[in-house]
């Protein structure tokens, strides 16, 4: 038994192993991004299925060429539900690709083109910028721009995500000004509109007291500050909200 156990390599370092017989292959889900009628390029199992998704969006209908030979051609399975499609490619399908055309429900068209891989089964997500940028722009209409500015502060000093906005969480390094140490944590862009968010701390040995026309570049639309006044070894987080395109990044 205890040789067993001595020559029970770890799978991980087996497959690394210069060494190692052929280990199975791992198959890691796909994210692509794609405009309305572009290419996706992607890999599908050859012997189980492959899942596309779209993200905010639903598959309508696919079309495809059939060789007429159920052995020699792949399915595509439409999930109502979801709205999601399913491809499956049998044994003895000769070709090394599949290649489709899809709609989706809110009108865009992708042509699919995939390498056929000795896979596992597999997801493939897909994005449209586009979409987002909708949905952001339907947010922003709400209310008059000031107040969506307003609104936007208030999602982001409740950490909230806003439909339609990337956020972006940043780990850049904080930048010194005077006694003030100034750092940018997180980015929200929408269609119209962009958001800060900054957090500020005293370096100094006295109090600062920080003014919104400190914080504001030209152009912003709105500007708050948890706590003005900083005492020594304090900090605090201030929010900023400008025209998307116009903020320093």
């Amino acid at each position: 038994m205890a040789y067993a156990h001595a020559f029970r390599p770890a799978k991980r370092l087996a497959c690394a192993s210069a060494l190692a017989f052929a280990c199975p292959a791992l198959a890691a889900d796909q994210f692509k991004q794609a405009a309305d009628g572009s290419s996706i390029e992607c890999a599908v199992s050859a012997r189980e299925l492959t899942r596309f998704a779209l993200i905010d969006d639903q598959f309508a209908s696919v079309s495809k060429i059939s060789s007429g030979t159920p052995y020699n051609d792949f399915a595509v399975t439409n999930e109502p539900l979801r709205g999601d499609i399913y491809v499956s490619v049998p044994e003895t399908f000769a070709a090394r690709s599949i290649s489709f055309f899809a709609t989706t429900r809110k009108g865009f068209v992708y042509k699919v083109a995939c390498r056929i891989e000795q896979i596992p089964a597999v997801q493939v997500f897909i994005t449209n910028p586009a979409i987002a940028r909708n949905m952001a722009a339907d947010w922003e209409k709400e209310t008059p721009i000031t107040a969506s500015a307003v609104r936007l502060i208030q999602a982001m000093a409740d950490d909230r995500s806003v439909e339609g906005f990337e956020v972006r969480q940043l780990a850049a390094p904080p930048a010194r000004v005077g006694d003030l140490e100034v750092q940018l944590i997180a980015d929200y862009r929408g269609s119209s509109l962009a958001g800060k968010v900054i957090r500020i701390a005293n370096r100094g040995k006295e109090n600062v007291t920080l003014a919104e026309r400190d914080l504001a570049p030209a152009g912003a639309l709105a500007v708050a500050i948890v706590s003005p006044v900083l005492a020594p070894g304090m900090s605090t987080t201030a929010f900023v909200v400008g025209a998307n395109g116009e903020q320093g990044q």
